[in-house]
Formats: C-alpha cells, sequence, structure tokens
C-alpha cells in the first residue's frame, strides 16, 4: 500500500487537486488612540536609531505595526520594552506612514 492509498483510507472525501488551496487574508485592523505616538531620534553606539514609543494598544498590534514599517522602508529594527527600533533616521517617513494609518504623532528631539 503506497502513500496515497494510506491517504485515501484516512480520508475517504478528499480530492486530490494541483490547484492553490484559497485563503481568505483578513486585513488586521490596528487600535487607533487618543494620545499621539512618540518619535524621536537617538544615537546608540554611534550609530542613529529612531524610537517610536506610546502605544496603547495590545502588544500584538505593535509587533504588526513594526513589521510593515521596516517593510516599508527595508531597514533592520527591533521591537523591545514597549518601543520599536528602527535603524537609521527615517523619523518623517515613519510619521508619514502612522499618519496615513490615523495615528497622531510627535516628533521629539533635534
Amino acid at each position: 500500500m503506497d502513500f496515497k492509498d494510506q491517504l485515501k483510507n484516512l480520508f475517504p472525501d478528499h480530492l486530490e487537486s494541483n490547484e492553490p488551496e484559497q485563503v481568505e487574508e483578513q486585513e488586521h485592523v490596528l487600535y487607533v488612540q487618543k494620545e499621539p505616538m512618540i518619535c524621536k531620534f537617538e544615537k546608540r553606539k554611534g550609530k542613529p536609531t529612531t524610537i517610536i514609543e506610546g502605544y496603547e494598544g495590545s502588544d500584538e498590534d505593535f509587533k504588526i505595526l513594526a513589521k510593515e514599517i521596516k517593510t516599508k522602508l527595508s531597514v533592520g529594527g527591533t521591537f523591545k520594552d514597549d518601543s520599536i527600533i528602527i535603524q537609521g533616521d527615517y523619523r518623517d517617513k515613519i510619521m508619514a506612514i502612522l499618519k496615513e494609518k490615523g495615528f497622531k504623532t510627535k516628533r521629539v528631539g533635534g
């Protein structure tokens, strides 16, 4: 008995197909807060970094936002201690992305 026969025994109503499976993607809605998020510039170990703080929603939402910002800017970064740390000085671009999503932002430093 080969593998396909075993599958047919386990799942008799399963139809074999080469078609890709349809996956419905749901747009994740981020919590938009009343207080502005703080976007500041710091030098850490001599290198410029942009730090975003002050998000009041869940950590999972903030991680999704961090990944989206890093992808749009094609830069590295991390989510640590309730803040997003992006490599480089991208305050203006990040503030534009956040405003596009409906967030209020406040620029701090420099």
